[in-house]
């Protein structure tokens, strides 16, 4: 037995379901559903993934791919390269896979984050052939201990076919961390008995039926580093406003002094104003979140964070050496849940979240585009951010006024596609400032909107635009112009500017 391993397995018997990645590669098999770990680039399988890539220059195959969130290149790129992947989901974010799916060849089933669990629940999703999943630990009982991210990988085990393990000595060994806790079938399950952002309700591992394991794989590839960028000058502008108005939210009995716990959406936008906690009077915080990113860690340093709460923890190279290397200091403020108990809109209403997430545009009512460019074209996906909005005791969306060096502004007379209506957006933040759009009605928000959001070189083409649309429609509820509605994007893709 592979010595390396042996510490590892610590269920008898399991010895000699230890394979090579290429004697796990050979089983899978053309048309196969596969439901794989890993959310956001963190606890995702990687050598049986990299195992597939070779398998695919001698044959011809594709399977569907379903997993907790985004991957690391291993899958998102270089299988979706190799042309392994027929349709993914539920979410994305490399640019090889954004590319296949909006070239046609990868079908994308883009969908909210809590609902996946339910799918396969169902059997809507399915069957799954293989369940392929990194472990750090099987521990004496039979329980999976998952390596940095926990997503969809209990219900793929619970559902799966056959599984396949991939042990991963080189990931952080985060035994301690996880919760695993997996609702019955809807109809049939209690409430959840979660109070409070820290609660344990679960069990340390992820609950697996041993005889379903057909190998165990050695692997050594480490998580590929989150790729986010440290806050800038209008970053910081946009936190130093939204800790204004939670400033204000307390002043007017609103909020609490510590607030309520927060959420913050992946990305580099939504890392960077999270971080602005940092140097606030703001303490004895609580994050309940999907990612755990490089801020909270900063804020766990600080102390101003008292426990988090989240799905994966995805770091920068950086921030992940500092933290892997000493993880037993954060053991007791870390819980890891799986995605439908992160993600879920009961918890999330309950507990009074307040949310941030990113918008890749806006409209002057407070619809929210988080996923296509100009309409068509997928960028990563909705990921959880209308889990957590729609629940939200304050929903957030915050995003830089304009974009590609100031062509284009990032509030337009419409979204060119919905994924959050102005029903569920509650506040807009840009480094221009703050919108409250909580109890206005449409025509109120506009002004909110260009007044406080909008960069100074569109405001006065959107008041323009909206102006007419008050005098084409004689006034109407939500005054619009539908001829010129879109013209902002059609503008830019003729001629790369929205000027």
């Amino acid at each position: 037995m592979d010595t390396v391993l042996n510490a590892r397995i610590r269920y008898n018997g399991l010895e000699d379901k230890i394979v090579s990645a290429e004697t796990a590669a050979s089983w899978i098999k053309d048309g196969m559903t596969l439901g794989m770990s890993g959310f956001t680039r963190a606890g995702d399988a990687k050598t049986i993934p990299l195992a597939l890539v070779e398998k695919a220059k001698n044959e011809k195959f594709q399977v569907d791919v379903y997993t907790g969130a985004s991957l690391g290149p291993e899958v998102d790129q270089l299988m979706a390269e190799a042309g392994i992947i027929r349709k993914r989901a539920p979410y994305q974010g490399d640019p090889a896979m954004r590319k296949a799916i909006n070239t046609g060849e990868v079908l994308y089933t883009d969908m909210h984050l809590s609902h996946n669990a339910e799918l396969i629940r169902q059997g809507i999703i399915g069957p799954i052939d293989f369940a392929i999943i990194e472990a750090t630990a099987i521990t004496e009982d039979g329980q999976i201990i998952p390596t940095t991210s926990i997503g969809n990988s209990p219900i793929i085990v619970q559902m799966a076919k056959e599984i396949i393990i991939e042990l991963n000595p080189e990931q952080p060994n985060l035994e301690g961390i996880h919760d695993i806790y997996i609702p019955a079938n809807q109809g049939e399950r209690g409430p959840i008995p979660l109070l409070q952002a820290g609660d344990r309700i679960g069990t340390i591992g992820i609950p697996v039926d041993v005889n379903k394991i057909k190998g165990i794989v050695h692997s050594s590839i480490k998580d590929a580093p989150s790729l986010i960028v440290e806050p800038d000058e209008e970053t910081e502008q946009i936190a130093q406003h939204l800790l204004e108005f939670l400033r204000e939210e307390i002043k007017e009995g609103r909020l609490p002094k510590n607030l309520l716990p927060l959420q913050s959406g992946v990305g580099s936008v939504a890392n960077a104003v999270l971080n602005g906690f940092l140097n606030s009077e703001f303490e004895e915080l609580e994050i309940y979140s999907e990612v755990l990113q490089d801020a909270v860690f900063h804020l766990l340093d600080a102390n101003k964070v008292k426990v988090a709460s989240g799905t994966s923890i995805t770091l920068s190279e950086e921030c992940g050496e500092r933290v892997y290397g000493n993880i037993e200091h954060y053991k007791d403020r870390l819980v890891l849940r799986p995605q439908e108990i992160s993600n879920h809109p009961e918890i999330i209403r309950r507990l009074g979240i307040i949310t941030i997430n990113t918008a890749l545009e806006l409209d002057i009512y407070g619809n929210v585009n988080s996923t296509h460019v100009l309409g068509t074209h997928m960028m990563n996906g909705l990921g959880g951010s209308g889990d957590f909005t729609r629940n939200a005791r304050i929903g957030i969306f915050v995003t830089k006024s304009y974009a590609k060096g100031g062509d284009i502004s990032s509030i337009v007379p419409m979204v060119a596609h919905h994924d959050h209506t102005e029903h569920d957006v509650d506040v807009i933040a840009t480094e221009q400032g703050i919108a409250d759009l909580r109890g206005k009605a449409p025509k109120e928000r506009v002004k909110a909107i260009i007044e406080n959001c909008v960069h100074p070189d569109f405001k006065e083409a959107l008041w323009d635009y909206y102006n007419k649309a008050v005098e084409v429609t004689g006034n109407a509820h939500t005054p619009h112009n539908l001829e010129e509605a879109l013209s902002w994007h059609v503008k830019f893709k003729n001629n790369k500017t929205m000027k």
